[in-house]
């Protein structure tokens, strides 16, 4: 790289070779001259504010390459399926956001990799974040000014072979069944609400339930009930209740005698340690512990996202959730705004 340095009461004509930032503590951050910006006479004084008595201008080797062009590059290959970003680099760096309402997916090794290629970074959200059309979720920017062209070729090949690091996938509508069991609420002792619950929830996903049935605590009559959801067409099923250790609680034997498959029971995560995960052919299937009547937010909360995204919920996602997974059941719930359920 070539530099020359022009005392900037000389700067008169020339372009400018990076932008130059600007901050004014409360109110501004930003590019107060953008790259490429022809300095006139009246910017002189506002360059001095800034503290810039001397400008250069820059000329690159073939080996090497500008940050603007650098993070265009690194955009590029770290944006994965359903990600973009409408505007170009701004001192260097470049917001990537979701091009659907979705969840977003990061791949954390892939990411880390990146990160440990010198002179490049991407911040991301968490993995597994509700997000919006149009939301941030990504941004890069090669850290130095000029860099050799052979770095950012690294970093993005990292990114490429993995089909990009950030992605957003869609939720699907799902139609859900909602067995609701327990004699006491069978017989009408006490009232439901469970199903009000999960509806609110799933509606808030664009989800709906499409039929509720009632079962009391036998094996054969909730067993029945999840058979004739799904034959009614459920393409989601949610069994409540009956899934602790009393002698009664007899919803995980009955959601195997209905032919589940894939089951895992328990979850490294409070509260919800008693979720079921499984599925009947590829239908999903959610055994919800009674945590979820009385706690606003469970892990009933961080799965059913990813089950409308598309993944099967296993063993290892239940196992590593359990990092971030406690929650601490503040006074005022900030959720999604709070560490719980983001770890994993």
């Amino acid at each position: 790289m070539k530099l020359e340095t022009i005392p900037v009461e000389k700067a008169v004509g020339l372009k400018l070779a990076h932008d130059i930032t600007e901050i004014r503590p409360g109110e501004f951050k930003g590019a107060a001259f953008r790259r490429g910006h022809t300095v006139c006479d009246h910017d002189i004084c506002h360059l001095q504010k800034l503290g810039k008595n001397r400008l250069y201008v820059i000329e690159l080797d073939e080996d090497e390459i500008h940050e603007d062009e650098a993070a265009a590059v690194l955009a590029r290959a770290l944006a994965g399926e359903n990600v973009f970003w409408d505007e170009g680099p701004r001192e260097g760096k470049i917001k990537l956001k979701a091009a659907l309402d979705g969840l977003l997916s990061v791949n954390v090794p892939a990411l880390a990799a990146f990160n440990m290629v010198d002179e490049v970074m991407c911040a991301t959200l968490h993995t597994g974040t509700l997000v919006q059309r149009g939301d941030l979720v990504a941004a890069t920017r090669a850290i130095p000014l000029v860099m050799k062209r052979g770095v950012i070729e690294k970093a993005a090949a990292i990114a490429q072979a993995h089909g990009g690091v950030v992605s957003v996938r869609p939720l699907r509508r799902a139609r859900a069944g909602a067995i609701i069991t327990g004699s006491e609420v069978f017989h009408g002792l006490i009232q439901d609400r469970f199903a009000p619950i999960l509806a609110r929830k799933l509606e808030a996903l664009g989800s709906s339930i499409q039929e509720v049935c009632y079962a009391p605590d036998d094996t054969s009559a909730i067993r029945d009930a999840i058979l004739q959801a799904l034959g009614n067409g459920c393409d989601l099923l949610l069994v409540t209740g009956g899934m602790s250790v009393d002698p009664d609680d007899v919803t995980r034997n009955a959601i195997a005698a209905a032919g589940a498959q894939a089951i895992h029971y328990g979850s490294a995560v409070l509260p919800g340690a008693m979720i079921l995960t499984g599925r009947i052919g590829t239908v999903p299937i959610l055994g919800v512990p009674a945590c979820a009547l009385h706690h606003k937010v469970t892990v009933f909360d961080l799965i059913l996202p990813r089950i409308l995204a598309g993944e099967e919920i296993g063993k290892t996602h239940l196992a590593l959730m359990g990092h971030g997974g406690l929650c601490r059941d503040c006074p005022q719930c900030t959720y999604p705004h709070c560490p719980f359920g983001k770890g994993a």
